[in-house]
């Protein structure tokens, strides 16, 4: 029998691993079923959803020469329906939507680096729009100037020590 790519087959859990299943298929060969294949939910170990000797129907994912042959359980199943999203979703008052992000009297919050809310951008309250500081530069020339600048002044910072991580000079003595 020819297996291809796609083929829905029926098979027998022959042997069960913490990374997959093994399945006899028609034929004499076997597959192995990978434990991302088994469910469509979180699988931690295989044996909470198959058994040595269960009828399973598997679909034929991969296959590498005549010696592997990779194979789906949750693929031959119906995809479980979605959950639906919040209508409100980013409108948030409090100040925090989803991701620890929201709107508030006009302006927009971010987490930094260490967790804790900013504000950035937006509009003050007044409804201006917020100075962000200098404007983006224009053309390439401008770009490398204002980079070049920031390099520079970086690179004093760090040689002054100025900066708290990162490698710091010994000093010799």
């Amino acid at each position: 029998m020819e297996l291809e790519i796609g083929a829905i087959l029926d098979g027998k859990v022959t042997g069960i691993t913490k990374f997959g299943a093994f399945v006899a298929l028609p034929g004499g060969r076997s597959g192995l079923v990978h434990i991302s294949e088994v469910a469509y939910s979180y699988v931690n170990d295989v044996n909470e959803f198959l058994t040595v000797g269960q009828e399973v129907k598997v679909k034929v994912i991969g296959m590498e020469g005549n010696s592997r042959i990779n194979l789906s359980i949750k693929q031959t199943l119906p995809p479980p329906p979605r959950q639906p999203r919040p209508a409100n979703r980013g409108n948030n008052r409090s100040g925090e939507g989803h991701s620890g992000e929201g709107r508030s009297n006009g302006g927009d919050y971010h987490r930094n680096r260490n967790g804790q809310q900013e504000r950035s951008g937006g509009n003050n309250r007044s409804g201006a729009p917020r100075k962000t500081g200098p404007k983006e530069p224009q053309t390439f020339d401008d770009m490398v100037k204002q980079y070049m600048s920031e390099s520079e002044t970086k690179l004093s910072q760090l040689n002054r020590g100025e900066r708290g991580g990162g490698r710091r000079r010994r000093s010799r003595g």
